[in-house]
């Protein structure tokens, strides 16, 4: 396992039990991070997200939380920051795909999708401001191919998606001077192992991706795991796009 310099840190991952939250708290907890695992909902999901977690150098602990109440997030963050003294990472994973197009947008559904996107980080701030580690704290974003380019059906969460990085951008001038960076991580299509692909979706996005396969949440596990380095100190702002070069094709 490479080693990354990230053991003892304290990590917050949000929607950490499934998908891409639990491969990323995966990473983090094999760096040697103390790794909490925010979830809302399935008190058996976070139990077994735990134990898949045994034995790894770092530590995993579920907090139940909805984060995407203004008073949930900031709770959590208030737990975790007192429980250690600070919070080294926060990692903001959660979101709601409602495929809908630009010209049949639900309004209900689209404000319900974006307070899962984007109002927890923006809930979040103010408390991450004064939790998190200086020199050391590190926030990473999830964010979309669909927030710059079209993709049908997406529009609601492309919309809140892009409105998303452009929040990134923002909080990472405000808070660059206290040593703590803000970034994104961005990926087109996952393959989660699951049935929710058809087969000749996989090979026809396989086959577009220079590098030879689809994505999968580890590969973005990965990327949020370095942005989280003390050599990613100097990168603020930025949005890393994660997908095998899919993004090159024309």
């Amino acid at each position: 396992m490479t080693r990354l310099g990230l053991e003892g840190r304290v990590a917050l991952v949000t929607g950490a039990t499934r998908g891409l939250g639990l491969a990323t708290a995966r990473k983090l907890c094999a760096s040697g991070c103390r790794v909490y695992l925010n979830y809302a909902h399935s008190e058996d999901d976070a139990r077994a997200a735990v134990d898949s977690l045994a034995g790894l150098p770092g530590t995993a602990t579920a907090l139940r939380t909805d984060v995407a109440r203004p008073e949930g997030v900031q709770e959590a963050i208030r737990q975790v920051a007192e429980e250690h003294g600070a919070l080294d990472v926060f990692v903001h994973n959660t979101s709601a795909l409602r495929p809908m197009p630009a010209t049949g947008l639900d309004l209900d559904a689209f404000r319900a999708g974006l307070e899962v996107s984007l109002l927890p980080l923006l809930s979040a701030a103010p408390a991450l401001a004064g939790a998190m580690a200086e020199g050391t704290g590190r926030i990473v974003a999830v964010s979309s191919t669909g927030a710059g380019r079209v993709v049908p059906g997406y529009a609601a969460l492309g919309l809140a998606k892009a409105a998303l990085e452009s929040f990134v951008r923002y909080l990472a001038v405000e808070l660059a001077a206290r040593g703590i960076a803000v970034n994104a991580v961005s990926t087109a299509k996952l393959d989660k192992g699951d049935d929710t692909l058809r087969p000749e979706a996989v090979q026809a996005l396989a086959a577009r991706t220079p590098a030879g396969r689809l994505t999968v949440p580890a590969d973005v596990a990965d990327a949020i795991a370095l942005l989280c380095t003390d050599e990613a100190a100097w990168i603020h702002g930025q949005v890393l796009t994660v997908d095998g070069g899919l993004g090159l094709r024309a």
